[in-house]
């Protein structure tokens, strides 16, 4: 996710609002990229609307999606398909893949597949040119919501724009529930709770998150203990919220860092070489077919290795 930092410069215009200053001083979104790219802000920590008016003087962190390749290939990857109709699908995201195309990352994405098999399911595939990959109207997959690249398991896609925003919508006003499974160190001194922390951006790497008790985003996290294993514990949890890395952070936190965490937990001496251990296990919400439905996935190898270890 692409950021920016600056002091608000003086003098401003009466009224000046947040999006206008980004679009017409800062010139490093436009007006519709601020929409479809869904700026946030922060100011002095605390997130602020974008229609925010701005007084002068004030130091702002900015945000947003970063844009897809406008050459999006297709390429026919292996993909664990849990269910699919005519508007959205639903698939079980393998650990290592990236979501979306980004810097480093243009091909081998969730994107670029699912972009080949709806070339393939309109019969356009052998006729396909990478020029037509940036403007052929509602064959860009929609994806609702992300996973980190190194977190499995089940993550929605609708194949048009309407319902891209239905499935969006629900993201934005919390009604779809997720739930993780996480295999930690150690074992919370809680069976189950509630984590209520602000997260912001670290001071010392922009890249990454930390927990504050003034700046950041209010975020909330709920947590039960499955099963300790000793030194280990399987945890199911539930964000309400949904800030990046927000479940990674919020357990280190907790002083029970999800196992095998390159960036928020430490080298394991058990399982040196054990890889993220977190896997999104359950999606439930209302598909545009105004129908509720919920998608499991079951534990994956990587978790089963460990537990049967223990």
């Amino acid at each position: 996710m692409p950021s920016f930092y600056c002091t608000v410069e003086d003098p401003l215009v009466p009224g000046l609002r947040l999006d206008r200053y980004v679009a017409e001083r800062l010139k490093i979104l436009s007006r519709s990229q601020i929409k479809a790219r869904r700026l946030e802000a922060l100011m002095g920590g605390r997130a602020v609307k974008i229609s925010h008016v701005l007084k002068g003087g004030e130091q702002i962190e900015l945000s947003w999606l970063e844009s897809e390749s406008p050459f999006l290939i297709p390429q026919d990857l292996p993909l664990d398909v849990i269910y699919e109709d005519k508007r959205v699908i639903v698939v079980n995201k393998a650990q290592g893949m990236v979501v979306h195309p980004g810097a480093g990352n243009r091909q081998g994405t969730l994107a670029n597949t699912l972009l080949f098999r709806k070339l393939k399911s309109t019969g356009r595939l052998p006729d396909f040119s990478p020029n037509d990959a940036g403007g052929l109207p509602g064959l860009r997959p929609g994806i609702v919501h992300r996973l980190d690249k190194d977190t499995s398991g089940v993550i929605i896609a609708a194949w048009d724009e309407q319902a891209l925003a239905f499935l969006s919508e629900q993201f934005k006003k919390r009604k779809a529930s997720k739930t993780y499974a996480a295999l930690v160190q150690g074992c919370p001194g809680e069976k189950e709770g509630w984590i209520e922390k602000r997260i912001a951006r670290s001071r010392r790497d922009r890249k990454t998150f930390t927990v504050s008790e003034t700046e950041g985003r209010k975020s909330l996290t709920y947590f039960r203990v499955v099963r300790s294993y000793g030194k280990y514990s399987l945890l199911l949890l539930r964000p309400k919220t949904g800030r990046t890395h927000q479940i990674r952070v919020h357990l280190k936190y907790l002083g029970n860092p999800v196992l095998g965490d390159p960036i928020y937990g430490q080298r394991d001496s058990v399982f040196p070489h054990s890889t993220l251990m977190l896997h999104a296990k359950r999606l439930s919400l209302v598909l545009p077919s105004n129908v509720r439905a919920t998608f499991r996935t079951p534990l994956p190898e990587r978790f089963l290795d460990i537990i049967c270890a223990l």
